[in-house]
């Protein structure tokens, strides 16, 4: 993977877990205790480090919190911390990175650097504040064995971005995402079909709740009227309604949707498909979304259309594998 885009998707989805992690407890700036939890569940080399030495996402919010009041303490100050709540990041706005923060960022993707996430990993270990260091030791571990272990298990960065698949009659692309819960838990929350609203964003409520969720049954989407930030959503009618199927189930390592527009003639139908592999502390998620490719003329005129195809393809795979994994934290 070029080094540019490779450093830009790093960017964008530790940006966006940091962020998460942030609004969590009401703060709108990300620092660099945010990003140590966003490297944890992160799906690089880095996140595996971490994780393989047992640190998980609960363990490592608990030492982050505790070495924040510890510092307050230390100059004098007594003060506690909000309660964290749930992730409102999606539905609010106005976030940004800390100075310190971006700083190792850009760092982590100068010269000779990979810009991945044991990139960003390696500047957060060195930073000079100590601050890392200090949740390490509360996790029982030293920022030399973390890299230490970064050495043994890293590799060239994984390929999130989709890449068009050679298959008769269809594109696709695919992305893997980590998800910090039981590989039986997450098969759950896929195959239900009442929650598809929740990792679908085209998607915002479902009509027929009652069916049973057998292989070939449909259910009907309605488009959501408003962004999660309350504003409007300009639709066209004939794109309101989404059919669902579900095309396979297996438990609990697969599971696939197939979505279509009803109202919408030639309309290419999208198949979303989910495989799961257990993991240390958790789940690894590949989503791989496919459509029909355009016949005849149609297909000249979308050919010079598919860069802009695949970028819109890996958004919404970082969508929905972030959903995902946000509905678990």
């Amino acid at each position: 993977m070029n080094k540019l885009v490779r450093a830009a998707q790093t960017s964008q989805s530790l940006s966006l877990a940091a962020m998460e992690e942030a609004s969590r407890v009401g703060l709108r700036e990300a620092g660099i205790g945010h990003l140590f939890l966003a490297l944890v569940i992160n799906d690089q080399s880095a996140g595996r480090a971490l994780r393989s030495m047992g640190i998980d996402l609960d363990a490592a919010r608990r030492a982050v919190e505790e070495q924040h009041e510890a510092q307050l303490a230390s100059l004098g100050i007594e003060a506690s911390f909000p309660e964290a709540g749930r992730i409102v990041f999606h539905e609010t706005d106005g976030y940004a990175w800390s100075p310190r923060a971006l700083d190792l960022i850009t760092k982590s993707s100068g010269k000779n650097k990979t810009g991945d996430a044991a990139a960003v990993l390696r500047e957060l270990v060195a930073e000079p504040s100590g601050l890392i260091a200090e949740i390490l030791d509360r996790l029982g571990t030293t920022p030399e064995a973390l890299l230490n272990q970064l050495d043994q298990i890293d590799s060239p960065a994984e390929n999130t971005k989709p890449v068009a698949a050679k298959v008769k009659g269809r594109v696709s692309g695919s992305m893997e995402t980590f998800v910090p819960a039981p590989m039986e838990e997450v098969w759950e929350f896929l195959a239900d079909p009442i929650l598809v609203p929740e990792w679908e964003p085209s998607i915002g409520s479902i009509e027929h709740t009652g069916q049973e969720a057998t292989l070939g049954a449909v259910w009907q989407g309605l488009a959501p009227a408003s962004h999660p930030d309350g504003k409007p959503v300009n639709i066209k009618p004939q794109y309101r309604r989404r059919s669902i199927e579900l095309v396979s189930a297996h438990r609990p390592e697969r599971i696939a949707w197939n979505f279509a527009h009803p109202d919408v003639s030639r309309s290419s139908s999208v198949l979303m498909e989910f495989t799961l592999v257990n993991t240390t502390g958790g789940t690894q998620v590949q989503i791989t979304k496919s459509w029909s490719r355009r016949n005849g003329w149609r297909s000249l005129v979308a050919l010079p259309l598919r860069p802009i195809q695949k970028f819109l393809a890996w958004i919404t795979l970082f969508q929905t594998g972030s959903a995902i994994s946000r509905a678990f934290r």
